[in-house]
């Protein structure tokens, strides 16, 4: 399949449903002085293009209580445990995301934990998993940047 075009309007639609995914079409129409059925039609083809890959919600970890973020760097004895391991560490619900790695690690992963001890329990269930060597944590002190906007505004530029 070929690049999808994006036309301006696409990318103020694309604007509009990053910063709030449940905005009503009604709404995005009304901004931009095109029709709501023009929205759903736009929509529907960035769909079907594999563009837009449904939506998401965004929770405040910070008010449920789940402030505490580390990245654990996963070393594993063997590559080919690495299938093993990530089914392991799926089982894990405070482990947000994994990401099968080049260079030091084997498996990098994100972590959500209430606390210090919370998330030193993690670690250790990480650290039990066969096939796990040994685990390496950074703690986050603060998400700096999380925006979605920048990268999709550089790629729109690049169009």
């Amino acid at each position: 399949m070929g690049k999808f075009k994006l036309d301006e309007i696409d990318h103020q639609i694309l604007d509009m449903l990053i910063d709030n995914t449940r905005i009503p079409f009604t709404d995005i129409a009304k901004k931009l002085v095109i029709s709501a059925g023009t929205v759903h039609v736009r929509v529907k083809k960035m769909e079907e293009a594999g563009i837009i890959q449904g939506s998401s919600l965004t929770l405040d970890y910070k008010k449920l209580g789940y402030s505490f973020i580390a990245y654990v760097g996963i070393f594993l004895n063997n590559t080919s445990q690495t299938k093993f391991v990530l089914e392991r560490i799926n089982e894990i619900p405070f482990v947000t995301v994994a990401h099968i790695t080049t260079g030091k690690f084997n498996i990098f992963c994100k972590v959500r934990a209430r606390n210090t001890s919370h998330a030193k329990d993690i670690i250790f269930m990480l650290d039990d998993i066969d096939g796990i060597y040994r685990t390496e944590t950074m703690i986050s002190l603060e998400e700096s940047i999380n925006d979605k906007k920048r990268l999709m505004h550089s790629i729109f530029n690049e169009l």
